[in-house]
């Protein structure tokens, strides 16, 4: 059961982190009556919630580690311009996690972590529409993703994935178009690309609006936002628990959420959390075109995803493993342009915008931390990998749940923090 003074359902929670996994905890707690206060380093979206891609692709939420993705890192890397990145540099906590991602790039892991994904992946849409009726008015767009190929044989690895996936139990639509087909419906694509694969059931948003959004309802309904907090410890404080930061300030709360995404590591490792969470760093930047982009398009060969905002279009790439607070490298966003322009046309890549990198919280299984730690009151909800944006508000939904009842809902069974 939750440990409050009453040894009922708590009436107050901490949760430290403002992005999408955070706010979605907070809002969702809020609907089961608790009071919330949330707190964060930085400020609202400030991490991996404002400049990814913005996609909510449940068809494409799946394990990480895989057979393919440890033969394309190893390729990668010693190529500094690959979409993959891993500077060769002496850090044991880095290729600690490497080795044990690499690990988990069997097919049998792969088969038994997306056992764990599909039930989430199935409420992931139903938990937006819930937002939606309850005045998140930031509009998710249905879309489906489309896959662009130069050539067909490229094509093989992803319809290998998506029959995996299909075969695995979880629903998923796609169909293959020519060029030409494409190009009819996405001016933006070029004469080079010969094969394209559509993803139906998918949608998009601006996800930076949509936090905030977020963030401002939390807050009109009664809780409390903290920026600028960083936390230092969480520990049992007279019946409750107290959350302190650098300042010596401290906020205490029956329970506490630590949804601090890529700098979840170093509290979670005290609450009995073994699991390393990594910062995978993603690039992004905004460009001008000459026509209006119809919906998300994705590049698999170079790892670049394209999504429309704010009248023009988001172009999002790299897997990049260093620290989450590294400043941003020019060179990776000059990769993506350089990889992505032969495929696409009417793209003012020189007066591209917004240019910003921001941590991804990675785990070696790919499978998200969410639920209880060893320290009774205090929960982890973080490791979201690329699906942080997808599972957000479903996550918040689902460890609410666990908090306010004290039973884990079967959903979670394979997110266990300390698995």
């Amino acid at each position: 059961m939750n440990q409050t003074r009453d040894g009922g359902a708590p009436r107050t929670a901490v949760v430290i982190g403002a992005g999408m996994v955070g706010l979605s905890t907070a809002w969702f707690l809020q609907e089961r009556g608790v009071d919330v206060t949330v707190v964060d380093r930085d400020s609202v979206a400030a991490g991996a919630s404002w400049g990814n891609a913005g996609w909510i692709s449940p068809g494409l939420s799946i394990p990480l580690p895989e057979p393919s993705v440890l033969r394309y890192g190893l390729r990668s890397l010693l190529d500094r311009n690959a979409p993959l990145y891993v500077p060769i540099r002496v850090d044991v906590g880095l290729w600690g996690f490497l080795l044990r991602f690499a690990a988990h790039c069997t097919m049998r892991a792969w088969r038994r972590s997306m056992q764990g994904f599909i039930p989430i992946n199935s409420q992931c849409l139903d938990a937006y529409d819930q937002l939606a009726e309850n005045g998140i008015t930031v509009p998710t767009v249905d879309a489906p993703i489309t896959a662009a190929f130069e050539k067909r044989a490229q094509a093989a690895d992803l319809l290998r994935e998506l029959r995996l996936i299909r075969d695995s139990g979880q629903e998923i639509g796609f169909a293959e178009m020519t060029g030409d087909e494409l190009r009819e419906r996405m001016p933006q694509v070029s004469q080079r690309v010969e094969l394209a694969i559509r993803l139906d059931g998918q949608r998009y948003v601006d996800p930076g609006a949509y936090t905030k959004a977020l963030g401002e309802a939390v807050v009109k309904r009664g809780g409390t936002l903290r920026e600028g907090f960083t936390v230092t410890d969480i520990r049992p404080d007279s019946g409750a628990i107290a959350v302190r930061s650098t300042t010596g300030e401290s906020v205490r709360g029956d329970v506490v959420v630590l949804a601090a995404g890529s700098w979840i590591t170093g509290l979670a490792r005290k609450l009995g959390v073994r699991t390393r969470v990594q910062a995978g760093r993603g690039y992004s930047f905004t460009v001008p075109t000459e026509q209006p982009v119809p919906g998300p398009l994705y590049l698999p060969a170079v790892r670049v995803a394209c999504t429309p905002y704010q009248g023009k279009l988001r172009v999002a790439g790299t897997m990049e493993f260093r620290g989450p607070d590294d400043p941003l490298d020019p060179g990776r966003i000059r990769a993506i342009i350089a990889s992505a322009r032969p495929l696409m046309e009417g793209i003012s890549w020189e007066d591209r915008t917004d240019e910003w990198v921001g941590p991804r919280p990675v785990t070696p299984d790919g499978l998200p931390l969410i639920g209880a730690t060893k320290a009774p009151g205090v929960y982890v909800a973080g490791g979201h990998g690329m699906w942080g944006l997808t599972l957000g508000p479903i996550t918040g939904r689902l460890l609410a749940e666990q908090i306010t009842t004290g039973k884990r809902p079967e959903a979670l069974a394979a997110f266990d923090p300390l698995r």
